[in-house]
């Protein structure tokens, strides 16, 4: 079985210090190293594939995507048939809903798309997993008051959610949640509101603090919650700090923060409505994406932190880079403009596929599939940053391959497409979804991806 970045496994041991629980689970270690073999034998769909567990793990592909934690979700379950040996790379940037609050009261990282990554891989063989599984994707009541008095139920033991978690599990999950609710109460001039808290996000947020690592945190909620060992969760920058995100429009117009690019509220816990029409349109189209101090408001409040080491160990071994379909410049590029992600994909002879997303957003309002290709062309080169870290790389070094879903909405512009190198288009089935529009079906697109691993091999 391939190493993962996940750590070894688990050691169970008493603190020696005051703790609300006698019991919990550490990594030994944080290292994110981790290895996919480079074996190039790739199955098909078929249910004969996996019979048998070793020559399952031997001849499965090895897959990275750069994606957020929404829109990839939705394929996450058909792409396990596919193979598990998949690097999810995620931005920690968010700051909407009630990430904003556990980052507002307790600082640190946004863990809102990796948890969402997280339950999406996790375990659903048994009654208990899918009862570990229901409590961490649980969410609280929008009322304030109501959302409070459900907390406290929860974290007591007393809630209906903990039937069906056996006492080793209930302990180790309880204490990172009585753990965050302690520094919550260790900041008594801060207020904090649970509406619409996301109780595993909780968890994440209490086990990131105790470990004073996001990589540890990651390793716990992965065991917590029985992810397969070849299946990755990577933040694209490991840190304890917070992290803004900003934006540059082509009329000058700086934008500070992940939901004000995207889906701006005006600072409401109200779950975010992710339908185009919902939102105001941008007064000019994204020049670019970068990061900022937590308190800049323009251009001189610039910083580039440094990508996670295990993303670029991970880029260059795996056999297939997928940008996958969501919101483009605040889920996808926030991982491609760091140091180093460029200068990997560009020189790995692999497919690198990008995902077309079925409809426009207030983001992508206007372009067409080469302008997707122009923007992330654009994050991987740093074009419009440094001019002493800017690469001129052309788009089909980083993209050689697209795939559409049928009956989208974003045009297809084959002709730009082919000047800038990129001639294999694939367009497979789609369905309609109520709130977003056309979406990929996954069990097409999977099998897409399946034949452009095979081809690209042969």
């Amino acid at each position: 079985m391939a190493e993962t970045s996940l750590g070894p496994f688990l050691i169970c041991y008493k603190p020696s210090f005051p703790f609300p629980f006698s019991s919990f689970f550490t990594p030994s270690s944080s290292s994110s190293s981790s290895s996919f073999s480079s074996t190039r034998v790739f199955i098909t769909m078929s249910s004969s594939n996996v019979t048998n567990n070793k020559q399952q793990q031997v001849e499965q592909p090895s897959l990275l995507v750069f994606s957020g934690g929404t829109a990839f979700n939705g394929i996450v379950e058909e792409l396990k048939k596919l193979t598990t040996r998949v690097a999810h790379v995620l931005p920690v940037s968010d700051d909407g809903g009630s990430t904003a609050e556990i980052v507002r009261v307790l600082g640190g990282p946004a863990v809102g798309d990796i948890r969402s990554r997280c339950l999406r891989l996790s375990d659903e063989s048994t009654s208990e997993a899918l009862a570990v599984r229901r409590l961490l994707g649980h969410r609280l009541p929008l009322d304030a008051l109501e959302a409070k008095a459900e907390w406290y139920n929860i974290v007591e033991g007393e809630h209906s959610l903990w039937i069906g978690v056996s006492r080793p599990y209930r302990e180790t999950i309880r204490a990172f949640l009585a753990y965050f609710q302690n520094q919550i109460l260790r900041r008594s001039s801060e207020s904090f509101c649970f509406s619409n808290g996301s109780i595993g996000n909780f968890f994440f947020a209490g086990a990131r603090i105790f470990f004073q690592s996001l990589d540890a945190a990651i390793f716990l909620f992965s065991r917590v919650s029985d992810i397969p060992s070849e299946s990755l969760v990577l933040p694209v920058i490991s840190t304890n700090d917070r992290l803004t995100l900003g934006c540059e429009l082509w009329d000058g117009t700086i934008i500070r923060g992940q939901n004000e690019i995207s889906h701006p509220t005006g600072g409401s816990l109200q779950p975010i409505n992710k339908e185009h029409a919902s939102v105001p349109t941008l007064p000019s189209r994204i020049k670019r994406i970068f990061y900022m101090s937590s308190e800049g408001r323009n251009l001189l409040h610039e910083v580039f932190p440094t990508v996670n080491p295990s993303v670029l160990e991970q880029l260059s071994k795996v056999d297939c880079i997928v940008y996958a379909m969501g919101s483009l410049f605040t889920s996808v590029c926030p991982s491609l403009v760091l140091l180093g992600t460029g200068e990997i994909i560009s020189s790995r002879p692999c497919p690198k596929v990008l995902l077309l997303n079925g409809s426009h957003d207030r983001e992508t309002c206007g372009l067409s599939a080469s302008g997707f290709v122009t923007a992330i062309t654009d994050a991987l080169n740093r074009t419009y940053g440094d001019s002493h870290n800017c690469l001129e790389n052309v788009p089909n070094q980083y993209i050689n391959a697209l795939v559409v879903p049928r009956d989208g909405d974003i045009p297809v512009d084959v002709q730009c497409l082919a000047s800038q190198g990129i001639f294999h288009v694939v367009t497979v089935d789609s369905v309609h979804d109520p709130k977003v529009g056309i979406v990929f079906n996954p069990k097409s697109l999977i099998q897409a991806l399946a034949d452009l691993i095979a081809d690209f091999c042969e």
